[in-house]
């Protein structure tokens, strides 16, 4: 193991947030422990703290002499990460948390062109959108289907004990790193997956594994914005911005909707999560009620979430902030969470942010629920819902009064 020396990099709290970043429903494998977080990411234990002036960071790599972990029977599970001979940690440090574009210009330009973002981001400075794996982003993404952010991380964990190599301890506390596609493309993986509680999304993850595996692991880097390559790899230009993003973001959406539990909103997760399309704009359950709320969608025409609302709200959305639209959205998502709700109530605050969910357990959601009655939501039924949804519904029998 090599020894633990924290280095710093100069990162004011308005250009990075870590407890806004890493908890705001982009990635769902940080753990925080007292004042530090904690990931396995690149062959390394990687360990983030933040003061008013500086990002602290370290990073642990595996030891030779680890022990390997009991595999499951379902599938063989790597021992530990690759030994690297360099250390490129500071690089991937600012790689990974996307520290290059100066956000306070950024929050500047979005809020010149929007009262609505002028007003919250204020109290929402420095998150950041994160470069994360492809790989990464897509199986988080396709287990947020009718969940929330709680059991996505706890999905993700199991994911990564039962599955993922070992890269070492801190204390008594394994890490383990992503599995590889083709691990989780084993036949056994499915009926495991279920098992550990996945539910109908074992089968998404099991099939979307075997055809990444098909087409080979570096198929989903392919579909990268050319101007966020992956680590170590130099940047090209991406061509002209159009009002829909551009013709790559559109092809990479496109062909990300052809794997199993991928529907429009998942697909933008991981265009702008996982694959640097900055104008992907998810739109979920909170983004529409910011829609309806703040943006005067939910009348007319757009009255309800279908495939010409979704595509009317990113539009709207990429006219107002450009290229990094989705980034812009993802302050806005993160401002409407009920776990940052008390940054909002303030004095100073006009109007005041009613949120249907009670916890945080609510905040990734994939229904409306209207008076009239309960409408799936436009992208989960174009991701394949199974029949066999974990989501249930309660009726109310109307009574009649005894006379």
């Amino acid at each position: 193991m090599r020894p633990n020396v924290w280095k710093n990099l100069p990162v004011s709290l308005t250009e990075l947030c870590l407890d806004t970043t890493l908890r705001c429903g982009q990635s769902f494998r940080w753990k925080k422990v007292d004042d530090t977080w904690l990931c396995a990411l690149h062959g390394r234990i990687l360990s983030l703290r933040q003061d008013s002036e500086y990002l602290h960071y370290h990073a642990t790599f595996p030891s030779h002499s680890l022990e390997p972990p009991t595999p499951p029977s379902s599938a063989p599970n790597s021992t530990a990460g690759p030994v690297l001979e360099e250390d490129d940690t500071e690089a991937l440090v600012h790689h990974y948390l996307n520290l290059g574009p100066n956000l306070t210009e950024l929050y500047e330009q979005w809020s010149d062109a929007d009262a609505n973002f002028k007003k919250k981001a204020v109290r929402f400075a420095g998150v950041r959108v994160l470069r994360q794996d492809a790989w990464e982003a897509l199986v988080g993404f396709i287990c947020s289907s009718n969940n929330n952010i709680i059991r996505i991380s706890q999905m993700m964990d199991k994911l990564c004990v039962h599955y993922g190599p070992l890269i070492g301890y801190i204390g008594s506390v394994p890490y383990h790193d992503m599995p590889r596609p083709s691990v989780l493309a084993d036949p056994k993986v499915e009926s495991h997956l279920r098992q550990l509680g996945f539910g109908y999304r074992a089968k998404y993850l099991y099939q979307t594994a075997i055809l990444v595996s098909q087409e080979h692991e570096s198929w989903l880097d392919s579909l990268r914005n050319p101007e966020s390559p992956v680590l170590g790899q130099k940047p090209f230009p991406a061509g002209e911005m159009q009002p829909q993003g551009r013709e790559g973001y559109r092809a990479a959406h496109e062909k990300l909707l052809a794997l199993q539990g991928v529907g429009p909103k998942v697909a933008d997760c991981v265009c702008l999560m996982g694959l640097g399309w900055g104008e992907a704009v998810p739109v979920d359950t909170h983004v529409w009620q910011i829609a309806q709320r703040d943006y005067k969608f939910g009348k007319g025409k757009h009255s309800s979430l279908t495939k010409a609302t979704y595509d009317a709200v990113g539009n709207r959305f990429r006219s107002l902030w450009g290229k990094e639209a989705g980034w812009a959205h993802s302050t806005l998502f993160a401002a409407d969470l009920r776990v940052f709700s008390e940054r909002l109530s303030t004095k100073t605050e006009v109007t005041e942010i009613k949120h249907e969910e009670a916890d945080l357990s609510h905040e990734i959601d994939t229904q409306i629920i209207t008076k009239q009655k309960i409408k799936r939501e436009f992208e989960e039924s174009d991701s394949k819902v199974d029949p066999s949804s974990e989501t249930t519904t309660t009726s109310r029998v109307k009574r009649r009064r005894k006379g």
